[in-house]
């Protein structure tokens, strides 16, 4: 792979989100206000219960619809099939966005994280840094979830449809409503090959522990792996118009 040509595609998509307020207010507003609000309804001690797994949940989920309606707009536009005419090839291009994406994903996984444990008074056991790590992965796979689905969506809308499909029943299996091991036997097995489930098992780690152990190091492996799965799906997937 030619590393000038995804890093073009990754110095466009930054050139285009910096011009767009609405995503930038997406990406850094919303999870930092969704971790206030989750701050101001519940206990000190539910906060610091609930708030480590959601720091790194909320980045997943904005990566995940801000990029695949992005990805859907670039294909339905035509701008994709102009692009694959050029020597870049699915992916360089699915690179690039992973690059430009990864970048606000670090800034948006600092920003939320230092509200949290600065205005929001989070409190855990292990080191901050830590959750600033997971959340930096669970948008990365956020991004290659979206890139991945898109490729399944004729329209915008129905990029959208896929985040309930994708997202909500992680978010009910991964262990923070109920403990993973108090799960089903058959939604236990479910549970373990969903991403998110291993997200939440780094943060509550970091939770418990005042040193990064080796279950946390092989939870950020699994996200990681899962990560790299879903971008070598979408560059895989990727099409050139929508039809």
């Amino acid at each position: 792979m030619n590393l000038r040509r995804p890093g073009a595609t990754a110095q466009r998509v930054l050139g285009q989100l910096r011009n767009d307020p609405r995503t930038i207010a997406l990406l850094l507003v919303v999870p930092s206000a969704l971790m206030g609000l989750l701050a101001w309804i519940v206990s000190e001690e539910d906060f610091d219960q609930y708030g480590p797994p959601l720091l790194g949940i909320f980045p997943l989920i904005v990566m995940f619809l801000v990029t695949s309606v992005a990805t859907l707009r670039e294909r339905s536009s035509g701008t994709l099939e102009r692009l694959l005419t050029m020597p870049i090839s699915k992916a360089d291009f699915v690179f690039g966005y992973a690059v430009a994406f990864g970048a606000f994903a670090i800034v948006q996984a600092l920003v939320v994280s230092g509200l949290s444990f600065g205005i929001f008074d989070l409190d855990v056991r292990g080191s901050g840094w830590l959750l600033v790590l997971v959340a930096v992965v669970d948008a990365l796979l956020g991004t290659g979830m979206g890139l991945f689905v898109s490729a399944f969506a004729a329209t915008e809308f129905q990029a959208v449809q896929f985040m309930p499909a994708f997202i909500l029943p992680q978010l009910l299996l991964c262990g923070i409503i109920t403990p993973r091991d108090e799960l089903p036997t058959a939604l236990q097995w479910v549970s373990d090959v969903l991403p998110m489930s291993y997200a939440v098992d780094a943060t509550q780690q970091v939770m418990i522990s005042a040193t990064a152990t080796a279950e946390f190091w092989r939870s950020i492996a699994v996200v990681a792996g899962f990560m790299v799965l879903a971008l070598s799906g979408g560059a895989a997937t990727l099409r050139r118009r929508t039809t």
